[in-house]
């Protein structure tokens, strides 16, 4: 099993978790220093595809602490530039297809540092009945309080969002986003999440990245229990 990265490969780290103002590659927009193997963990527990670059897990693995401290020292500049998204697709229990979009190793763990940064303060906002991409939710508690709820009610709202990726107004997001955060090493690295392109055989065009950050953003009124009169949306932006 390759070692996690040491404390040597790192930049100095001041107590609040960022890299101290004496290192030279400090920036008051960049990410948390200690975020970045926390989220490499996260992404190794779900597996997962290689992206367009074909770089699998335990690739990444066999120079982790460079590749970790490349991202870092990327986001915290301000230079990290997501790859394009390579598409395949799922197939569905009627029939048809599901797009899938697969970020790059590195991309899903820069994506989950922001995750990692923004739950704590979102997770304030959303319904106790919101189950979906949410920490310490599953499935299974929704399945529960489902059960118990169609003992007291006789009536069930289906909805789901067509397309939610495909047709989701960017600005929109931008700006619910920009009420939440303050910080513009989050704000930047949204944006260019959003714009990076969508690998289609040789073609590429635009897409909203499906992986870790868009989850959180999908998160709304269809993961929601059933039958609850109070039930409603997480509070709006």
């Amino acid at each position: 099993m390759p070692a996690m990265a040491s404390d040597a490969c790192w930049p100095q780290v001041s107590r609040r978790g960022r890299p101290s103002a004496r290192h030279p590659n400090y920036r008051s927009t960049g990410s948390p220093v200690h975020e970045h193997p926390q989220a490499y963990k996260r992404v190794k527990a779900n597996q997962g595809a290689a992206g367009v670059d074909g770089q699998t897990i335990e690739q990444f693995e066999e120079d982790l602490s460079n590749n970790l401290y490349k991202l870092w020292n990327r986001m915290t500049s301000g230079s990290y530039m997501p790859r394009a998204v390579r598409r395949v697709e799922i197939p569905k229990t009627d029939g048809g297809t599901r797009p899938l979009g697969i970020p790059t190793v590195a991309d899903r763990i820069a994506q989950t540092v922001v995750k990692q940064h923004l739950e704590p303060t979102l997770e304030e906002h959303f319904h106790e009945d919101s189950y979906g991409y949410r920490p310490g939710k599953s499935a299974r508690q929704a399945l529960d309080r489902a059960r118990r709820r169609c003992w007291d009610y006789a009536w069930v709202v289906d909805l789901d969002i067509k397309g939610f990726f495909d047709t989701i107004d960017h600005e929109l997001l931008m700006r619910a986003l920009h009420k939440h955060t303050g910080e513009r090493w989050v704000l930047l690295y949204a944006r260019r999440w959003l714009q990076a392109p969508v690998e289609l055989g040789e073609l590429l065009r635009p897409v909203l990245q499906v992986g870790a950050v868009s989850d959180a953003a999908a998160t709304g009124p269809e993961t929601c229990v059933v039958g609850d009169p109070q039930v409603q949306a997480p509070a709006a932006p």
